[in-house]
């Protein structure tokens, strides 16, 4: 392969001048000494025309067939022959087509010079044409000519591949080189060509043109010999199993490359010269479009007006133009090669996150869908059947075939999409956090305007922007105005206190900016009466997280019960967990206590095989009739006590009786006003009222209680703080350390002393007595083991400045004692700082 010599290249001493004629040879030799190896009726097609290639008609470039004798062109005009020869349709005409191809004895490498530098070449060629001033086409003749077609495309991709050629001189079975005598019509004046090396009978065999110039065929698809059939013919580990999406779309680049493309129409259509214009009655050129691939025409579309061309469709085209399906689809292939289904499935996972709609949410896979029925936005887990197929649509997929030892069409493998649905990790799908239904929030108090997803925040904003009005710096006047927009809201109904409404007000706060916050209470509106407006109320907030009206569900009545709720409803991401019209307490499940202390939740959903994460930026609300938040329940909800002062609340009437329906038509309005007043705030210095700290809570408090005290309303945590001074178990604890200590003292005791002690005395130590049959009372007698389970897990919580603690002994019971605490931190109702009283007493 080493006979090259200095001759064979040229130098790049000077150019070659555009007037200098060739004498190496004339088409009709450099033809018949090319297409020595097709027989019978096979012929290759000559294109000759006169002026610039791309201002020329799509007739020009038909060409017709070249038989031995017949003339091949003039010098002045631009001559072409197909690398192909072609067999003839059944009315006996030639056109370059895959459907009529035939044999191909040579092929070519353009913009040697320009694009693809000389030097890359490894391997002398059969001819070396100048085709402009500096540029060169370089052809390889080939001992025997290539009968199969395939196997020619995936050769023209390797070098492709290997930087040897523009891409743009893929499909070799359609593609046109120059003829030795001619001239290149794009210059003006116009290049003549000139032929600098012709050397006839270098020719060579499929494996020499390979190895001369250093290929890679099996990574262009397929092996170097279709007569081979064992295993080596196989894709081997070091092939690729993810080919790009073409930059351009190849189609285009054809139809612009022929001079058949005139102007784009919009939204992927296309106008352009029909391939069979001259087919058309008196030569028509109009009415004539390409579309560009979608979800409905995955090839693409063509559409001709003319009734000649009624018949034809975008695979005649792509014919035509010489272009696979495949390559029509603009899509990245994925394909599966044995023992490499790890990077098979990362390429898949990476087509998933390029596609822009999917993500991972907890360890799942998910997307963004709307219920056509409610309308209402959510996140849906991709099951893995759905998984197949959103690959099948994110990418085109390709299997080997060992009978064509050629790469075919196939559907995404369950295997494999198995392995990608059971991951533990996805290393290139973006993370998804939940869903903003309105403008929101960054950590920094900066607003996000826009919808859509967030890489930033992980949110995904399901909105519309316009829909919303908030000034980039918005000032204390419009806070106040923007405050007096939800007073005029909260009218309606009758709250008990101002800590109260100030409490609603902050629920409405939260639910606006609840997609921002980490952490967030709860909120329980509380009446005495049936119709006092709870569910009312919690409606009108709702309203303020989502446009969807709210669907409202029954408080669970166990933590198994409660987890499982919170882990299929959190997963959707919706914006509210409401638990209506509760008959009893609300008591602190673990799972719920969970999901309004932490950011995350984990826990196995029902019907799959794996665990998951999933993010608790959800407003949960709660009603019910003499209910509470009770225990641990207490610090982590606010209260709203709605108080009607009338017999039966339900008979009032309204002033605003379609008030919900009046804020979901004006939503846009009523939302901004929230942001305004909170924005406003940020604006402000985020300036911070002096308050009772609310633990666990930090975020939210700047975002939904500052921005309310800086107004001048009540602090809203108030109920909180009384709440927790007004626990039932708290009143309990409260009772058994002054009963402990009255019998007891600092003495140390077992609770079966306290048994023996208040059996033997009788009404001394009654409230002893009393209190331990309220704790652990069972059939008209004190259960001793309830009694030492009650006081373990009291054990330590200061109420009143006292402690239950365990004290050291020899003995196998535990002995416990009352003791005073040393540092005490006692609740106590909430001081108003004197600047809020004044801004309050400004207020009013």
């Amino acid at each position: 392969m080493s006979e090259s010599s200095a001759n064979d290249f040229p130098n790049g001493e000077g150019e070659t001048r555009g007037t200098e004629e060739t004498d190496l040879c004339t088409n009709e030799e450099f033809l018949r000494t090319l297409f020595i190896g097709p027989s019978g009726n096979a012929r290759p097609v000559v294109v000759c025309f006169e002026g610039h290639p791309g201002q020329v008609s799509a007739s020009a470039w038909f060409g017709s067939h070249w038989s031995d004798g017949n003339p091949a062109g003039a010098a002045e005009a631009n001559t072409y022959f197909s690398l192909a020869a072609f067999r003839p349709d059944e009315s006996g005409r030639y056109r370059r087509r895959k459907a009529q191809f035939m044999a191909l004895p040579a092929v070519m490498l353009d913009d040697l010079g320009g694009k693809v530098p000389l030097d890359r070449l490894t391997l002398p060629p059969t001819w070396l044409l100048e085709t402009s001033p500096g540029n060169f086409q370089a052809g390889y003749a080939f001992k025997e000519p290539l009968l199969d077609g395939l196997l020619a495309d995936r050769l023209m991709k390797a070098i492709v591949t290997a930087g040897l050629c523009d891409p743009g001189a893929n499909g070799p079975r359609a593609r046109l080189a120059r003829l030795p005598v001619g001239s290149n019509g794009k210059h003006q004046p116009a290049f003549r060509c000139r032929m600098k090396s012709w050397e006839p009978g270098r020719r060579y065999s499929m494996d020499e043109l390979v190895a001369g110039l250093q290929l890679d065929l099996a990574a262009a698809g397929g092996s170097t010999r279709r007569e081979t059939r064992h295993p080596a013919s196989h894709p081997e580990d070091g092939d690729a199993v993810l080919l790009p999406r073409p930059d351009e779309n190849p189609v285009l680049v054809a139809l612009r490359d022929r001079g058949l493309y005139k102007t784009p129409l919009g939204e992927g259509k296309h106008d352009l010269t029909c391939p069979w214009v001259e087919e058309h009655s008196g030569g028509v050129d109009h009415g004539t479009a390409y579309f560009e691939p979608d979800d409905n025409w995955p090839i693409g579309g063509f559409k001709c007006q003319h009734g000649h061309c009624s018949g034809r469709h975008i695979r005649d085209l792509l014919a035509f133009l010489g272009i696979q399906p495949s390559e029509a689809r603009m899509k990245p292939t994925i394909r599966t090669v044995a023992g490499e289904i790890h990077r098979v499935v990362d390429a898949a996972e990476r087509e998933l996150a390029q596609a822009r709609r999917f993500y991972q949410r907890g360890g799942l896979i998910v997307t963004v869908n709307t219920d056509p029925g409610t309308r209402e936005t959510r996140v849906q887990e991709v099951s893995q059947p759905a998984l197949v197929r959103a690959l099948a649509g994110v990418a085109s997929w390709e299997r080997f075939d060992g009978r064509s030892e050629d790469w075919v069409r196939t559907d995404p493998p369950a295997r494999h999409a198995g392995v990608l649905f059971d991951s533990s990790v996805y290393p290139h799908l973006p993370v998804l956090n939940g869903l903003a239904r309105q403008p929101y929030l960054r950590p920094d108090g900066s607003l996000v305007r826009t919808a859509g997803y967030d890489p930033d925040t992980g949110m995904f904003g399901v909105f519309n922007s316009k829909a919303f009005s908030i000034s980039e710096a918005p000032t204390r006047k419009d806070a106040e105005a923007a405050l007096e927009v939800l007073h005029d809201l909260l009218t309606e109904f009758s709250f008990a206190r101002e800590v109260d409404r100030a409490a609603a007000l902050a629920a409405i706060l939260t639910a606006t900016v609840r997609a921002s916050l980490p952490l967030a209470p709860m909120f329980h509106a509380r009446a005495h009466m049936p119709g006092s407006g709870k569910s009312y109320l919690c409606q009108l907030i709702t309203a303020f997280a989502t446009p969807q009206r709210g669907t409202p569900t029954t408080f669970p009545a166990d933590d198994e019960e409660c987890r499982k709720l919170l882990l299929a409803e959190l997963l959707r991401a919706p914006a509210v967990v409401e638990f209506d019209n509760l008959t009893g307490d609300l008591v602190p499940h673990k799972s719920l206590c969970t999901a309004l202390t932490s950011e995350f939740i984990s826990g196995r959903i029902l019907g799959l095989s794996k665990t998951v994460s999933v993010s608790t930026r959800v407003l949960v609300l709660s009603s019910g009739n003499n209910v509470d938040p009770v225990r641990d329940m207490t610090r982590r909800c606010l209260s709203i006590h709605l108080a009607p002062q009338c017999e039966v609340p339900a008979a009032r009437s309204f002033c605003r009786p379609h008030l919900i329906r009046e804020v979901l038509q004006e939503r846009g309005r009523y939302v901004s006003a929230v942001l305004t007043l909170i924005c406003a705030w940020v604006a402000a210095g985020c300036p911070k009222e002096e308050c009772r700290p609310f633990a666990g809570y930090e975020d939210w408090s700047n975002f939904c209680r500052q921005p309310l005290l800086w107004l001048g309303i009540n602090d809203p945590t108030d109920s909180i703080f009384e709440a927790m001074t007004e626990d039932p178990e708290r009143d309990v604890l409260l009772r058994f350390l002054d009963a402990w200590m009255h019998t007891f003292g600092k003495t140390s005791a077992m609770v079966r002393d306290a048994l023996r002690r208040v059996a033997a005395n009788g009404d001394k130590d009654a409230d002893l007595r009393d209190v331990m049959e309220e704790i652990a009372g069972e059939r008209g007698a004190i259960n001793s083991r309830k009694v030492g389970w009650w006081m373990r897990r009291h054990v330590g919580r200061i109420v009143d400045g006292r402690r239950i603690v365990r004290a050291a002994g020899n003995t196998s019971s535990e002995r416990w004692r009352v003791e005073v605490a040393p540092s005490v931190c006692s609740v106590s109702p909430v001081s108003i700082p004197e600047s809020a009283k004044v801004a309050r007493e400004d207020v009013a």
